[in-house]
This record gives C-alpha cells, structure tokens and sequence, in this order.
C-alpha cells in the first residue's frame, strides 16, 4: 500500500492521476507552512495564503486551489468546487502574487465534514490566456489541464478543514 500522503488522501485518484513531482510547492497561512493532511481551522485560512512555487528555471505555472468535497465529503455534488483560487503565469521561484489572477481567492467555509483542499500546479509549455470559468461548482482540474494542454501536475498539497467547533478526523478505508 502506497504511503504517499497524495494517494493516501485521495487527492490522486479524485483530483489528478498520478504524477511524478517535477517542482517544489510550499503554501503558507500566517507564516505556518501546511503539510499535506495538516488540519487548519476556516479561521486560520481566512485571509488567502502565500505560494511559492519552484522548479525549472525560465517556467511559467497555473495554480488552482479547489475543495473536492463540497458541499460535504458524504455527498460531494459539487465536486471540485473551485472555492478558492485559479492563477496563470506565475514565474518560477517567485510569489503567486506575479502570476494572473483568474479567480479570486474564497476562504474555505465548510459547513460540515472535513474537508480536503487542494493546490495543484502544472507547468506552461508558453504564455497563455486562460479564461475564467463561469462557474465554481463541478470545476474539473482534469478539464483544465486538458483543454489549456497543461499537461499532468508538477506539484500538489492538501491541508483538511471543518468548520470552527468540531473535532474528529478524517477516516481512510
């Protein structure tokens, strides 16, 4: 059994196939550097994180940020919900701040459940124009890297969140 906390968490397999990292993604809250299954609480991720994205010198990334366990992991049929951000052209090694908002940052507010939210980063083979989804409901990151020609991820992370008040964890079977 693979003991890659990106299959373990169902981010490979619901999200994205399986892909070999080929950059560095660290997402920030606060100075607090989130490691995959970490669990952050709405208030600590209300204010939109800090991205560094790393790799191969020259390259250009979009980053989407979606919860695919929305509006709850027991009945996900808004599946991805890209609830929180979509960035092109963003320069290796820098901030996702010098990249092209597409879609604005949106805290996670889960309602119930413990959710899963990922970023996933592909590398651009050139600039290019991506234009905003007309919705945020049933997003698809596949979609995405298809109809842009992405490719597969270079990088991914997730981080759990459930609403203020609530304990529990995540259960895998």
């Amino acid at each position: 059994m693979s003991r890659d906390p990106l299959i373990v968490g169902g981010i490979v397999g619901n999200v994205v196939e399986y892909f070999d990292a080929s950059a560095r993604l660290r997402v920030l809250y606060s100075n607090r550097e989130i490691t995959n299954g970490s669990e952050l609480r709405p208030s600590q991720v209300a204010n939109q994180p800090t991205v560094h994205i790393t790799g191969m010198p020259g390259s250009h990334y979009t980053l989407v940020m979606i919860d695919p366990d929305a509006p709850t992991p027991s009945n996900p049929s808004q599946r991805e919900y890209l609830h929180h951000r979509l960035v092109t052209d963003i320069p290796e090694g820098r901030d996702v701040r010098h990249g092209i908002e597409v879609v604005a940052y949106e805290r996670p507010q889960p309602t119930a459940g413990i959710h899963r939210i990922a970023f996933v980063v592909f590398r651009q083979a050139v600039h290019q124009t991506i234009s905003a989804p007309g919705w945020r409901s049933n997003f698809i990151t596949r979609d995405l890297a298809e109809c842009y020609n992405l490719g597969g991820p270079v990088a991914a992370a997730y981080f759990n969140c459930q609403r203020e008040g609530t304990c529990g964890g995540r259960r895998y079977r």
